[in-house]
């Protein structure tokens, strides 16, 4: 339960105002089809996601021992970091849609999702929980509760929230995780 919890919280607000909601909100833009649209993202998504926790459950597996805890800890710091640097989104309205709403979401997600921050994130939580299905699952939870209402609110959305905060907000929560798992491997709690 506890990997998709802080799966779900951590990529939540870490994808507010990444480039592939900003993605969400030109798609929703372009297409005005907001069901296919949330369909591409939820199945980009799990793809996209598992594969990331897979990556990191085995990673984590492999390489047992404190140095790599340490490492996954440091990998929660350094997003954290990375959280404060705002995302945008270069010349996606200016590409032609060849295919309709859903396959064109469903690749242009998956490929925009390669190595962002939420992917990155999905790969840390794999390695921290070692729990492939419920941070697959949480992690899309969190990214379909952060881009849902930006498909269908768009614009509106993104003006009205404070993204200094959001940013904060997630940099401090993976701030927080990364020291709670070096603090556990340095035997401090």
């Amino acid at each position: 339960m506890e990997a998709l919890f802080v799966s779900t919280v951590v990529v939540a607000l870490a994808e507010i105002g990444d480039k592939t909601q900003l993605l969400a909100i030109v798609l929703a833009a372009r297409f005005k089809r907001p069901l296919p649209i949330i369909a591409g993202i939820f199945a980009a998504t799990i793809a996209n996601h598992f594969l990331a926790a897979l990556v990191g459950s085995q990673v984590a597996s492999v390489l047992e021992g404190a140095w790599f805890r340490y490492a996954v800890g440091a990998s929660f710091i350094a997003m954290a970091l990375w959280t404060l640097i705002p995302d945008t989104l270069d010349d996606v309205e200016d590409k032609p849609a060849r295919f309709g709403a859903f396959l064109t979401t469903l690749i242009a997600f998956f490929l925009v999702e390669m190595g962002d921050k939420t992917q990155i994130a999905t790969i840390a939580l794999g390695a921290r929980f070692e729990n492939v299905i419920p941070v697959t699952m949480g992690t899309t939870l969190g990214m379909m509760i952060a881009n849902v209402p930006a498909v269908f609110l768009g614009d509106a959305l993104i003006r009205r929230v404070p993204m200094r905060a959001v940013h904060l907000t997630a940099a401090l929560l993976f701030l927080a995780i990364g020291l709670w798992v070096v603090a556990q491997t340095a035997g401090w709690v």
